[in-house]
């Protein structure tokens, strides 16, 4: 269908060109003495064939660049498209001003170019008004709801401190994980959540995969932003920054988070050591996890059961509820049973919690 439009235009525009521009070539090759050539029917039906002819091979290009173009307008947020939209019209508007008060003007050198200031004037303020609408849409935004980007704390009596809204960044593990949606509800996570489109574009290409585990963890990701977008007070933003030198999405997020000076939200043990490198702040999801866990003393005594052996020799595993892992010295010929045990130390990581114990018996 697209294909057959884009001829019947190559059609009426090639029924135009003929109309504008064939008599003065008749007239230049000596020929506009020939009754055809004179009626203006004749130069829109020669127009309108030669460019109808030509559709047929280049249709098919126009199809492809007005498929792409479609793909790149839908995956841009509204917001982007609105303020892009509005910068540009604001700088077209301005250079149809100057070139108005140009034209004006009766100095002779601009005189001589008069007619090509106007246009370059459009490209280049057009070009800059987009531009800028596109890139301050944020602070704009920010500006016709009403709230201020920055808050203002008393730091003393009788003075006042800037302290700009601090902007966090989700990866695609804390998404995926879903723990963050109950975080927020709680009014724990202030600031603004940021997700790059980067972010977004990963959880999409794994909630398509083939793989039956990926895609399901790639919906609930996708299901995680969109609770996260209805529930949560302050706001959730999709930032297009992205830097096209970098492949790998956690060092596009550790440069994101340089650029904006800002935290960002994980629950990657490996991320978390690569921002420590790069002296990124960042907030590990599984250390708020462990810091709200009840706190085991050792020495203390406690109930588990033994449900597997340990990877040491004589070791067995247990697991208290709230998946923390418990390894007993000596626990192996306990498998299967309730045993009590008494902690003997803790290891506490981002990676998680571990408490050894040993039968109490022993």
């Amino acid at each position: 269908m697209l294909k057959k439009v884009i001829q019947v235009a190559f059609l009426f525009i090639g029924g135009a060109l003929g109309l504008i521009f064939l008599p003065p070539l008749y007239e230049f090759m000596n020929l506009s003495s020939h009754p055809w050539l004179n009626n203006p029917y004749f130069s829109v039906a020669i127009g309108a064939a030669l460019l109808f002819v030509l559709s047929f091979a280049l249709s098919d290009y126009f199809v492809k660049l007005i498929t792409w173009s479609e793909e790149k307008l839908f995956k841009l947020p509204a917001s982007d498209l609105l303020f892009g939209t509005l910068g540009l019209i604001v700088g077209l508007s301005v250079a149809t001003l100057a070139g108005v008060a140009i034209n004006q003007m009766n100095i002779p050198i601009i005189t001589s170019i008069t007619s090509v200031v106007p246009a370059i004037l459009s490209i280049i303020l057009g070009y800059l008004g987009f531009r800028l609408g596109f890139t301050k849409r944020e602070e704009l935004l920010q500006m016709f709801s009403g709230k201020s980007s920055k808050k203002r704390i008393g730091d003393a009596p009788g003075k006042d401190a800037d302290i700009q809204e601090q902007y966090k960044l989700l990866d695609t593990s804390v998404i995926i994980d879903g723990r963050i949606a109950d975080i927020s509800a709680t009014g724990f996570v202030e600031g603004i959540l940021v997700v790059p489109q980067f972010v977004l574009t990963e959880l999409q290409h794994i909630a398509d995969s083939s793989d039956t585990l990926k895609r399901t963890r790639g919906r609930r990701g996708l299901d995680i932003l969109k609770r996260l977008q209805d529930e949560r007070a302050s706001t959730v933003l999709i930032t297009e920054i992205d830097f096209e030198d970098v492949s790998e999405v956690d060092l596009k997020l550790v440069r994101l988070a340089k650029k904006m000076d800002a935290k960002i939200l994980t629950n990657d043990f490996n991320l978390n050591k690569v921002c420590d490198l790069h002296r990124v702040e960042v907030l590990n999801i599984n250390d708020l996890a462990n810091a709200v866990k009840p706190v085991v003393i050792p020495g203390e005594d406690m109930q588990v059961v033994v449900i597997k052996e340990g990877k040491e020799h004589n070791q067995g595993v247990a697991y208290l509820d709230d998946g923390t892992m418990i390894v007993v010295e000596g626990g192996r010929s306990y498998i299967g049973q309730v045993i009590t045990v008494s902690v003997t130390s803790v290891l506490q990581t981002s990676a998680g919690r571990m408490i050894f114990a040993k039968p109490k018996e022993d």
